[in-house]
């Protein structure tokens, strides 16, 4: 049945296989929603409990967050032209805007971590504050996800430059698209809840 092939639909479309896989990877993101809204729950309990500590306003800087969330933002609209480009079957355009992709991604890691480490040199630490905690735990694991994002970016273009475009390479492609946009809808709900709303309390 997987061996079908229907040139009709999208190329990472084409085979039973390749449906079935994209089907358990939205099962697999329905999972992580469940982590992330779980560690938003801890944070929405704990975000104002200072013991003593920096409060959100003492250490965030609205210029890197504004840049992180740019940076990020922009990725997920460079993504979306790669899988436009592989539609077309221009491999050369998909990869282009896939390095894209990998830059922006990467440039927001960056950001992230001379954030975390801004806050530990202002004293603001894990051992701080059940505040604190929450945050690192909720930021920390997003970042682990964009890390691990990065990581699989390098090896689908690597990939795609070994075999080039098929219908398996195809899926690999939509399918890491998937997780790249689940990881901006997630930022977007960390710059809402954890830093606007943390700067305007």
């Amino acid at each position: 049945m997987s061996a079908k092939v229907n040139a009709a639909l999208p190329l990472e479309y084409q085979t039973e296989q390749n449906r079935m896989n994209i089907l358990g990877f939205w099962v697999f993101l329905g999972a992580e929603i469940v982590l992330f809204a779980t560690l938003f729950g801890v944070y929405g309990v704990l975000g104002e409990r200072y013991a003593g500590g920096p409060t959100q306003k003492d250490i965030f800087i609205v210029k890197d967050v504004m840049i992180q969330t740019f940076l990020l933002l922009t990725s997920s609209f460079t993504m979306g032209i790669s899988i436009f480009e592989m539609r077309r079957s221009n491999i050369k355009g998909m990869l282009m805007w896939l390095v894209f992709t990998l830059l922006l991604g990467g440039g927001f890691l960056f950001m992230e971590i001379r954030e975390f480490i801004h806050y530990v040199h202002e004293g603001a630490t894990m051992q701080t504050s059940a505040f604190l905690s929450s945050f690192f735990v909720l930021l920390g694991t997003h970042g682990l996800h964009v890390t691990i994002g990065i990581g699989w970016a390098i090896l689908l273009i690597i990939q795609i430059l070994q075999r080039g475009l098929t219908p398996v390479t195809a899926r690999k492609a939509f399918i890491f698209g998937l997780y790249w946009h689940f990881l901006d809808v997630v930022w977007i709900f960390i710059f809402t809840f954890v830093y606007l709303q943390g700067l305007v309390m």
